[in-house]
């Protein structure tokens, strides 16, 4: 049986007078790539900001693998198995790669204080685990061979890996991608694309915003629509390509 590992039902939140997410609710299934798609400005990565902790919603229901993660911290949310990149680039910019990857596991890090600071054996070892487990994503996104080069030196493609590498460093069950592609030329995107269905077929869930509908189309096994803040359509993806909402929200209506 298919297995629900994110829902959220009557997901509100408001800027002032802006209605930024009206009622919005997804079901998400273990295993699945699960595809954002709307015209700019449509709520979807205020939707990413809600799941993630940085932004409380004022209304709704928020569960993933059965637990309540409504309105919870950040750090709640990635230690619970969520992890996310973002839409504009935020990597540590003057630390190495591997730098950057390590970072990542902080979440799941058992040292204190005090083991930072006199640094017994179980801290070198856990350290060392750390620095192996980050190499091994970085060879996992495939550029091991930058690990030691600066965050801001890498291509911006290899920024995009580098960021996904970091989130995965946080053992997630549900992989949050913010425009993963934005930026990128056609192999890029293509190299993209593989990256993702190895993940998935790795077992981690994949939840995808992008505007490259050709990408999403031939990528994702269900694709959610907002429009306005509001889920205007559901569905596989060729049932979505077709509906007339979403047609009508991206092409406009012709005048009468």
């Amino acid at each position: 049986m298919t297995k629900v590992l994110l829902e959220i039902s009557g997901i509100h939140k408001r800027f002032g007078g802006l209605h930024a997410l009206n009622d919005v609710a997804l079901t998400i299934n273990q295993g699945e790539i699960y595809g954002l798609i709307g015209p700019n400005g449509a709520g979807k990565t205020t939707l990413f900001n809600v799941l993630t902790g940085l932004y409380q919603p004022d209304e709704g229901k928020f569960t993933f693998n059965g637990k309540d993660l409504f309105c919870q911290k950040p750090y709640i949310v990635v230690g619970s198995g969520i992890a996310r990149t973002f839409q504009n680039i935020r990597l540590f910019a003057n630390m190495s790669a591997l730098e950057n990857v390590m970072v990542g596991r902080h979440v799941r890090t058992k040292a204190s204080v005090f083991g930072a600071i006199f640094r017994p054996p179980q801290v070198k070892n856990e350290e060392a685990a750390i620095r192996a487990r980050a190499m091994e994503l970085l060879e996992y996104v495939g550029i091991p061979h930058h690990a030691e080069e600066l965050a801001c030196n890498l291509s911006y493609g290899d920024q995009r890996r580098l960021e996904i590498a970091r989130a995965l460093a946080t053992d997630p069950q549900l992989l949050a991608l913010d425009e993963p592609a934005a930026g990128m030329n056609p192999k890029e995107t293509e190299d993209l694309k593989e990256l993702m269905q190895k993940i998935r077929n790795d077992g981690v869930t994949i939840l995808l915003i992008e505007h490259d509908v050709k990408l999403m189309m031939g990528l994702c096994d269900r694709i959610a629509v907002l429009d306005y803040g509001k889920k205007i359509a559901e569905g596989r993806p060729e049932e979505v390509k077709s509906n007339p909402r979403v047609i009508e929200a991206y092409l406009g209506v012709a005048p009468e």
